[in-house]
């Protein structure tokens, strides 16, 4: 009969207290019907995001940063207007962009013949 599914991180603080016991990666793997390699790369992350915490580094999430309310420098040194209008702009510039994908999707469909 096969086991229900937990992730790998619900097993974190059984592992890891088996792990300071001093069982192998093999071993505790066994114990949680896990690979070899599950395991290891578990622990391998694990050390990493403990490495990172120890040196107050921001830890990373997933996905892209965004970068959307950034502005560069040179930008931030001007006034609150000036700021504004550099956000409109470039938002002004997503738009046309965007604009000018649809035209040219539409433009493709009506070539291939389909509405």
């Amino acid at each position: 009969m096969p086991r229900n599914y937990r992730h790998i991180k619900q097993y974190e603080t059984e592992m890891l207290k088996l792990k300071e016991k001093g069982l192998s990666i093999r071993e505790i793997g066994n114990r949680f019907g896990l690979t070899r390699d599950q395991t290891h790369d578990f622990f391998k992350r694990y050390n990493r995001k403990q490495r990172k915490i120890e040196a107050a580094k921001a830890l990373h999430t997933k996905g892209q940063t965004s970068k959307k309310h950034e502005l560069p420098p040179s930008i931030l040194k001007q006034d609150k207007l000036a700021q504004m209008r550099y956000v409109m702009a470039s938002k002004d510039r997503y738009i046309k962009r965007l604009e000018m994908k649809n035209e040219l999707l539409r433009d493709f469909l009506s070539h291939t013949e389909r509405k």
